[in-house]
C-alpha cells in the first residue's frame, strides 16, 4: 500500500496534468463596497446571519433556461407574503413569480445588500441554479475546487483527501462551486426582474395571524395574503407564531472568525502559492477547533472560517469585529502555514455559532403559514449544505405551488412540501452537528483512529483515479465526502425531480378541492 506521501504526490500529479490544459485567466469582479452595516438579510443560508455586507454592481442574467419540470401557468393566482430577503427567500420569490403567483417579500434591513463572504454550492445546489438560468454566470464568478483535503493543523499533513473538480460533473450530474454570497444574492434579486414580486424594505414583522394570514409589521402597517412564507432565519419571528410560544436558537459551545484575503498578497509568499496553484477546499482540523479556507470569485480572494469555543457570555450577540491577536492566538499550535494566512487578513469578524433541533412540523395547521430554510432548519456550517438545502427547499415548494388549481389545496400542497423536505433536511441538520465532533476530537486514540480511516478512503479514491474501479464506497467514513454513498445521497438528489414524483404518484387525488377529505384519505385520521 502506498504512503500518505506518495499518494497524495500522484493525486498531485494528476491534478497539475489535467489544470495545465485549463483556462486559468481571472476575470475581474466588480469590488464590495465600503458598507459595513451591521443589519443582516435575514436568509437561509451557509454560513451565519449576521456578518459586513457588500453591494454589487449588476451582474448581466442571461435568460432563464427551460425548466422541464416546472409548468408556469397555475389555474389559481395566490397573493404570497415572503418573510426575509435572503438566499432562500429571493429563491422562493423567483419560482413563485416565474408561475405566476404574486410576491411580497419584507425584508427588515434598510437595503438589499449580503454578506461579504464565501459560501458552497454543492450539485445539488447548482443543478437547480443552472435549470433558473445563473449556470454561466456562477461558472463566470466561480471557484471549483478540484480537491477537498483535510489536514494535521500541526503539520498540515493531509490524513484526508477527496477528488472533485471535473469528477463531480461526471459523477453527480453538476459542478460543486465556491463563490461569494453577495454575486449569489445579486444573481437572485436581478432574477426577479419582470416578474410579479415585491421587495419591501425597512418592514420588519413582528406578528403573524396565521388564520386569515396576516402579518404585522413594527411601522403598525398590516399585510393580508394567502400564504406566509417564514424564510427569516435562524431568529425567525414566523417560526416562534408556528411553534406557539418563544422559540429561541441554543449555543452550540462554538464561534466563528470569518475573514477574506486578496490574492496578491497571497501569492507573494512562496510558501503560499500552492494555495492559489492547486485550489481545493482545505480544512484544518484540531482540538476543539478547526479552520475551513477555499478561493471565491475566480481566486482573487481567499476565504477563510475558523471555529473554536466560544468565549462570549452572552451567546445571543450579533456578530462583531474581532481582534486580529486573539484570533491569532487562538491558532496558535498550527501549522505555519495558517499563521502566515493570519497574518495577512486585514480584518476579521467573529460570531457565536448556534442551532435549533430539528421540527415536527414547518406548517401551521391553518395550511396558510409555513417554513424554509434556516428558519426551520438552521445547518451550522461543519458539512456545508446550509444554502443548498434551502434551494431545494425552495425549488419543491415553488414546483407544488405551480399546480395549484384552488386556493383550498394549499394544505394539500404545503404537506406535500413539509413531507418531502423534513427528513432531508433534519438528515443534513444531524450531519453537519456529527461532523462538529469529528473535526475538534482532542489528540489521542480517537483522533489516530479517525485520521486511519480517512487515509484509508483517500488511498482508494487515487486507486480509483489511476484505474482501479474496485473501490470500497467507505460507508461511515469519518471523512464524510470520502463516503461514496453519502456522497450520492446529497449531490444526487434533484428537488424537481422529487416534486415531480409527488404530483405522479398523488396529484390525481389532490384535484380534489376538499383539503380536509384529502388529508384524511392520506394519514388515515
Amino acid at each position: 500500500m502506498k504512503t500518505t506521501t506518495a499518494v497524495l504526490s500522484s493525486a498531485i500529479r494528476w491534478f497539475q496534468i489535467r489544470r495545465s490544459c485549463e483556462d486559468k485567466s481571472a476575470i475581474p469582479l466588480p469590488a464590495p463596497s465600503s458598507n459595513t452595516s451591521r443589519e443582516p438579510l435575514t436568509d437561509s443560508g451557509d454560513e451565519s446571519d449576521s456578518e459586513k455586507q457588500s453591494t454589487l454592481s449588476c451582474i448581466p442574467i442571461s435568460p432563464p433556461t427551460t425548466n422541464p419540470f416546472f409548468p408556469t401557468n397555475p389555474s389559481h393566482i395566490l397573493d404570497v407574503i415572503i418573510v426575509g430577503a435572503g438566499i432562500g427567500g429571493l429563491a422562493t420569490a423567483y419560482l413563485l413569480g416565474t408561475a405566476g403567483h404574486r410576491v411580497t417579500i419584507l425584508e427588515s434591513a434598510t437595503e438589499l445588500s449580503e454578506v461579504g463572504a464565501g459560501i458552497q454550492l454543492s450539485p445539488n445546489a447548482t443543478r437547480l441554479l443552472s435549470r433558473w438560468g445563473l449556470g454561466d454566470e456562477l461558472e463566470r464568478v466561480a471557484v471549483a475546487p478540484q480537491n477537498i483535503s483535510l489536514r494535521r493543523y500541526r503539520d498540515g499533513d493531509v490524513v484526508g483527501w477527496t477528488p472533485w473538480g471535473d469528477s463531480m460533473d461526471k459523477q453527480h450530474g453538476s459542478p460543486y462551486y465556491q463563490v461569494h454570497r453577495a454575486d449569489l444574492h445579486q444573481m437572485l434579486i436581478q432574477l426577479l426582474d419582470s416578474l410579479p414580486v415585491t421587495i419591501q424594505l425597512n418592514s420588519k414583522v413582528i406578528d403573524v395571524d396565521p388564520s386569515t394570514p396576516l402579518v404585522t409589521l413594527a411601522s403598525g402597517e398590516s399585510i393580508r395574503g394567502d400564504l406566509v412564507v417564514g424564510a427569516d432565519g435562524l431568529r425567525s419571528t414566523v417560526r416562534t407564531v408556528l411553534a406557539g410560544r418563544e422559540d429561541k436558537p441554543e449555543p452550540t459551545g462554538d464561534a466563528a472568525y470569518r475573514a477574506m484575503i486578496p490574492a496578491e498578497v497571497v501569492l507573494a509568499d512562496p510558501d503560499l502559492r500552492d494555495l492559489i496553484e492547486n485550489p481545493a477546499l482545505d480544512i484544518w482540523m484540531g482540538p476543539g477547533r478547526h479552520i475551513v479556507g477555499y478561493w471565491i470569485r475566480k481566486q482573487t480572494m481567499y476565504n477563510l472560517v475558523m471555529v473554536h469555543p466560544a468565549r462570549e457570555p452572552d451567546m445571543y450577540a450579533a456578530a462583531k469585529d474581532a481582534d486580529l491577536n486573539v484570533m491569532k492566538a487562538d491558532y496558535g499550535d498550527f501549522e505555519p502555514r495558517v499563521q502566515k494566512l493570519l497574518a495577512l487578513a486585514p480584518s476579521a469578524l467573529v460570531w457565536p455559532l448556534m442551532d435549533r433541533k430539528p421540527m415536527e412540523n414547518w406548517v401551521h395547521p391553518s395550511g396558510r403559514v409555513c417554513l424554509l430554510g434556516d428558519a426551520c432548519h438552521p445547518t451550522l456550517p461543519y458539512r456545508a449544505q446550509g444554502a443548498a438545502i434551502a434551494l431545494e427547499d425552495a425549488a419543491v415548494l415553488g414546483n407544488l405551488l405551480s399546480r395549484i388549481q384552488s386556493k383550498s389545496q394549499l394544505p394539500t400542497l404545503l404537506k406535500a412540501y413539509q413531507d418531502l423536505r423534513i427528513s432531508r433536511a433534519s438528515a443534513t441538520q444531524l450531519a453537519s452537528r456529527a461532523n462538529q465532533a469529528i473535526f475538534h476530537l482532542a489528540d489521542g486514540p480517537k483522533q489516530v483512529k479517525r485520521d486511519a480511516l480517512m487515509r484509508e478512503a483517500m488511498e482508494s479514491a487515487v486507486r480509483e483515479l489511476e484505474g482501479d474501479h474496485n473501490v470500497d464506497d467507505h460507508l461511515g467514513c469519518p471523512n464524510m465526502w470520502g463516503d461514496k454513498q453519502r456522497n450520492r445521497d446529497t449531490f444526487n438528489y434533484d428537488a424537481d425531480a422529487e416534486a415531480e414524483k409527488w404530483f405522479e404518484e398523488h396529484w390525481p387525488l389532490g384535484k380534489c378541492t376538499d383539503a380536509a377529505f384529502y388529508q384524511r384519505f392520506i394519514t388515515g385520521v
